[in-house]
């Protein structure tokens, strides 16, 4: 299937703005590479780490600047998501692929689940 410049740039419109909402537009972007563009799984990984970059960094910073991000609140969660993003992507190169797919098939339907049912709890 040959998919136009005008769809390929609607979608990372798309996953863009997701992305700077935060809303997992990598995680479409993904599926979209994959599906849709018959690009290999471990390429559309890496596209998304490119794509993910830059909106995670003007996403962030646009926090900061209205001050929204309390930035020694969120340091652990940063320390232990750059440690595990660099312990997991060595343990995933050896991992087989259909492994992975299926593990990561798991988690979208899992986060897809979360956000159908999830209501917040009331403040005390």
């Amino acid at each position: 299937m040959a998919i136009g410049f005008g769809t390929a740039f609607l979608a990372a419109v798309i996953c863009g703005t997701l992305a700077g909402m935060g809303l997992g537009g990598g995680s479409l972007l993904i599926l979209w590479l994959t599906a849709f563009m018959n690009v290999d799984p471990a390429a559309a990984r890496g596209i998304n780490l490119l794509f993910f970059l830059p909106a995670a960094l003007i996403s962030t910073l646009s926090r900061i600047w209205k001050g929204n991000l309390p930035i020694k609140k969120v340091m652990p969660a940063v320390w232990a998501g750059i440690l595990f993003a660099f312990l997991f992507s060595i343990l995933g190169s050896y991992l087989p692929m259909e492994l992975l797919k299926k593990l990561f098939g798991i988690l979208l339907l899992i986060t897809g689940l979360r956000e159908l049912f999830y209501r917040p709890r009331k403040a005390k």
